[in-house]
């Protein structure tokens, strides 16, 4: 048996099994007993938790807390909102869709890790929402509007989908015209590196008119071992380069120091920070929100002048109508009529000529 198969048949998602890696607090125990929930993680992301420290981030990112059933912030059938599910054109339960020529495929709502932070919770971890994962009739959609150059396949993860699947995906997209780019979203490179075998990088390499892309979900810098930085380096031995889509979460990695680790981190595994996304308005996340403008203060004064512009992502949030950017302009300090007058990080000014049309 595969390793990667035998980490999800043995999936931690018990107390019992999570006490063979941590001392659960009295809180959590009450949270894992009393909340019915999805919740779990691979062993190998479990291995990597504080045995004694409650506050450890991966712990907070897979463990259930009562604090979840608390409910200001988060929209009651987010996802469908979100999603644009119930307004627009008829598509099948598994085709999403904010932008003209790009949707996103969702092909299971299994995963590796039940991210307590998910947007998808409604699907994925609370399974409130229930959609029809039906492969023809999504891959059938897509060759029916060729206005589609662009399809992002999602869960869940994907990746938690057999070889045979996900070949099967992969050359049913490329067979179609106008399709033009693949990408997978997938935390496997972070939560199960083990799935990066030989057959899968067979199944996403060798080059193609269509490439694929892949995104995965870092959010502390614990979370990067030399396993991931394995998986990653065989990725892109076989073609694929992988990104990073963080979640800024409060308590986990909203202070300067632990924001700047994670990104200079990333690059030192050869993984390209991408987003940072601000806590989509989800349903029981209100408390991992932090202000709107602490993404952009972080990466004002963690990244700016520390790190190269390669580990500088962009600050979003997603929304019903596409990603919407989150960076006001702290570098512009004043414009008059013949120069604008422009800030560093370290507070010094220089000016740029005010160029007329």
């Amino acid at each position: 048996m595969q390793e990667w198969i035998n980490q999800l048949q043995n999936i931690v998602n018990t107390k019992e099994k999570l006490e063979k890696f941590i001392n659960i607090s009295p809180e959590e125990m009450e949270a894992i007993s009393s909340m019915k929930t999805k919740w779990g993680t691979t062993p190998y992301f479990a291995s990597l938790m504080e045995p004694d420290d409650p506050n450890c981030p991966i712990r907070k990112q897979v463990i259930p807390n009562r604090l979840e059933q608390q409910n200001c912030y988060g929209l009651q059938d987010y996802l469908i909102f979100k999603e644009n599910r119930a307004v627009g054109e008829k598509r099948p339960d598994c085709i999403a869709r904010q932008y003209h020529d790009r949707i996103a495929f969702t092909v299971t709502d299994i995963c590796a890790i039940y991210c307590r932070h998910c947007f998808r919770k409604e699907l994925v971890v609370d399974q409130d929402l229930a959609l029809r994962f039906d492969l023809n009739e999504g891959l059938d959609w897509i060759r029916e509007h060729s206005e589609v150059r662009d399809v992002l396949i999602t869960g869940g993860d994907p990746f938690i989908l057999s070889d045979d699947k996900l070949d099967r995906i992969i050359t049913e997209l490329r067979r179609i015209p106008h399709i033009q780019m693949i990408r997978f979203g997938t935390r496997t490179p972070i939560v199960l590196p083990q799935r990066i075998t030989p057959e899968l990088m067979e199944i996403l390499g060798d080059f193609h008119r269509v490439p694929i892309w892949i995104n995965t979900q870092c959010n502390h810098p614990n979370e990067l071992t030399e396993q991931t930085a394995e998986a990653v380096f065989n990725l892109l031995k076989c073609g694929i380069n992988v990104g990073n889509q963080a979640v800024l979460l409060k308590g986990i990695n909203d202070d300067v120091e632990t924001f700047r680790h994670l990104h200079q981190k990333l690059l030192s595994v050869r993984i390209r920070p991408y987003y940072v996304f601000y806590c989509e308005p989800a349903p029981g996340i209100d408390h991992f929100r932090t202000p709107v403008e602490k993404g952009a203060e972080l990466i004002r004064d963690a990244l700016r002048g520390h790190t190269t512009g390669l580990a500088q992502p962009m600050y979003v949030i997603a929304t019903n109508i596409g990603k919407i950017p989150l960076m006001p302009d702290y570098y512009i300090q004043e414009k008059n009529e013949s120069e604008y007058i422009l800030r560093n990080y370290k507070g010094q000014t220089t000016t740029l000529p005010v160029i007329r049309d």
